[in-house]
């Protein structure tokens, strides 16, 4: 069995087992975590690509592929590229799935796709070749996960489990998306509020040229009590919700934060909401989508 996974460490992880079995809705999942995901690499090119990964510097620090029959004959060489890979010193996990030959069997007209190895016979005769050949392959698997009865969701949940030392703890990322609503809503956001109902730092001639990340604005925002409070809720509440989420499945959160043009009160509220939540919560990380974009109207 593999050793614990700890958080941060550099982790190669290779998806395979049979097809239909749901091995690209797990590659999308372990996307979502953070996982650098390739699909139907050639085993031959693993160890090569795993030194590039060395090379970059952490920016593929969590690596998944994806690794069946597809390959070809170059499947067969999967053994070899794993030994390469653990004497350099990369650790790995092997996540195999598997179902039923009734479950995949199903699958496979649904989607009407064909088998990988068919060719005149039926499918159930294609799942029987790939189990052979993949029989050694799933003794040496670190996890075997068994996808006959599996919704999508229930699949995201079992990934989860076996990742769960990756996603530890309540650091949910949250990103904070100042905007102005005169622009339209932010594309994919999951929670807005809007602060419209605050004062407006526009119709004052001196903080009109201004954006809400200079101290002046930031001043008049905050000098009004329904402000502070108003913050305090919002982060309150983000706190209470963040962990179900986190629950939910859910990988990242996007909050909005509106105001008419998205420069002056949208941005200051945005900027001390990711201060406040930063204490308590990590990583927070603000982006001010419309702050650059200057108008004649109210802002």
């Amino acid at each position: 069995m593999a050793k614990t996974m700890k958080k941060g460490e550099r982790l190669f992880v290779i998806i395979t087992g049979l097809s239909g079995a749901g091995k690209t809705q797990a590659a999308h999942f372990l996307e979502d975590m953070g996982f650098y995901c390739v699909d139907n690499l050639p085993p031959t090119l693993i160890p090569k690509f795993a030194e590039l990964c060395t090379q970059a510097r952490g920016q593929f620090h969590r690596v998944a592929l994806v690794v069946d029959i597809r390959g070809g004959d170059f499947f067969d060489h999967l053994f070899t590229a794993l030994g390469e890979l653990e004497n350099a010193g990369h650790d790995y996990r092997i996540i195999f799935l598997d179902a039923s030959d009734e479950t995949l069997v199903r699958r496979f007209k649904e989607t009407r796709r064909r088998h990988p190895l068919a060719t005149k016979g039926l499918v159930v005769e294609s799942i029987k070749l790939e189990r052979q050949r993949l029989e050694e392959l799933k003794a040496q698997a670190h996890h075997i996960i068994d996808t006959s009865s599996f919704s999508t969701g229930q699949l995201k949940d079992e990934l989860r489990k076996v990742f769960a030392s990756q996603i530890s703890g309540d650091e949910l990322p949250v990103t904070i998306v100042s905007f102005g609503y005169k622009y339209g809503l932010p594309l994919d956001i999951d929670l807005i509020f809007d602060v419209r109902f605050l004062p407006n730092p526009f119709y004052i001639d001196d903080l009109r040229p201004l954006s809400g990340c200079e101290d002046e604005v930031r001043h008049y925002v905050f000098q009004w009590p329904a402000t502070k409070e108003f913050l305090n809720r919002v982060t309150q509440l983000l706190l209470f919700l963040l962990p179900y989420y986190r629950k939910e499945g859910k990988t990242h959160l996007l909050v909005g934060i509106g105001c008419t043009g998205g420069r002056h009160r949208s941005v200051a509220v945005a900027q001390e909401l990711v201060r406040m939540l930063g204490q308590r919560h990590g990583p927070v990380v603000v982006e001010h989508r419309d702050i650059d974009r200057v108008g004649v109207v109210d802002a």
